[in-house]
């Protein structure tokens, strides 16, 4: 007879779409077990609660009102960005887990009262970088680790998409940001890079500007070079109002190493080419393809996300994204925001 799973039993704080998202990405994981929601609306609440399965009672307005009832293994914050830092907060002052979504904080300073909230208690805070749970993606990060094209020099990003967000006689929040590209898309790419090259960021020059035509009030395109602690060079172009010829929603990329490319487009199987051993000196060098590593992973996306806080609880493995290393990641949103507004090269810091 199989052993019978032990779930760990966690509480949604966040009820609309993504906080949704993630109701049946816990009830579709058989290790865990989805026991209450709290959002500030009660109404929002209350139907969440109804429509996947759960009791009245279990719905609740306060994260430590709903911690204190129900005792869940873990929370899962899922608020709005303005609201991660005293959700999370107050979940990590009762010691209890928390797996949360990007972005960490809505600034610096919040994110770094939540990594010293989780030093204090003791209890993991880790954020849900759901674009690092893709097979292509650990496979150019292992094929990388393994120096299949050399050490890394220049890694690039390109990201086009036209998002038409709003909605006739409805406003998107994005519209109106000061900086919705970089602030509320462009984590994704730098996490991205970072999680790639297994390296963090020193220094950043950032131009962000807003494209003749577009929809959006703030600045929506960017062109951003970032310097990385191993001497690499990361490389973002990026706009949310290029319409036509659209790249992935995980960007284009171009890694190039001391021996060689690889080439990851349009969420294709990644491709890359290296310099061939022993071939004769000419103008180019003889290539040959580069394989990269066959590689599995637990679950793509926010799936994958979940099961590595599992593994974490159940098992101790390690976790990617605890909020002391993820603030790098949101570090450079800030930096490359600062240089904008400066027009000035500066530094990454967290």
């Amino acid at each position: 007879m199989a052993a019978k799973i032990s779930k760990k039993r966690a509480i949604v704080v966040g009820c609309g779409g993504m906080g949704r998202a993630w109701m049946k990405n816990l009830q579709d994981n058989p290790r865990a077990e989805l026991i209450g929601v709290v959002d500030v609306r009660n109404d929002a609440a209350q139907s969440a609660a109804k429509d996947f399965g759960l009791a009245p009672e279990t719905a609740f307005t306060s994260v430590a009102a709903a911690i204190k009832a129900l005792k869940p293994d873990f929370v899962c914050d899922i608020t709005i960005p303005a609201a991660h830092c005293p959700t999370t907060v107050a979940a990590l002052k009762l010691g209890v887990p928390v797996l949360g979504e990007k972005p960490l904080a809505n600034s610096m300073a919040e994110a770094r009262l939540m990594v010293a909230a989780a030093a204090k208690s003791g209890a993991t805070s880790m954020i849900s970088q759901s674009r690092r749970y893709e097979v292509h993606h650990a496979a150019i990060r292992e094929g990388i680790r393994k120096g299949v094209i050399g050490d890394i020099t220049t890694l690039n990003c390109d990201f086009y998409i036209g998002a038409h967000f709003s909605r006739v006689g409805h406003l998107d929040f994005r519209d109106t940001m000061e900086s919705p590209l970089i602030l509320d898309m462009s984590i994704h790419h730098f996490d991205l890079a970072r999680y790639f090259f297994a390296a963090d960021p020193v220094s950043v020059y950032c131009q962000e500007f807003n494209p003749k035509g577009s929809w959006y009030q703030g600045d929506v395109a960017a062109s951003a070079i970032f310097e990385m602690d191993n001497g690499a060079i990361f490389t973002y172009r990026g706009s949310w109002c290029a319409d036509g010829r659209h790249t992935s929603w995980h960007g284009d990329w171009r890694i190039i190493g001391q021996r060689g490319t690889i080439t990851y487009e349009n969420d294709q199987a990644p491709k890359g080419e290296r310099c061939k051993k022993g071939a004769k000196p000419g103008f180019c060098t003889e290539q040959e393809p580069v394989v990269l590593p066959d590689t599995k992973i637990n679950g793509s996306g926010i799936a994958g996300s979940l099961n590595e806080f599992l593994d974490h609880l159940i098992k101790g493995k390690p976790v990617q994204c605890e909020t002391k290393d993820n603030i790098k990641s949101l570090a450079m949103v800030f930096a490359a925001m600062k240089s904008a507004r400066s027009g000035k090269r500066e530094k990454v810091t967290w």
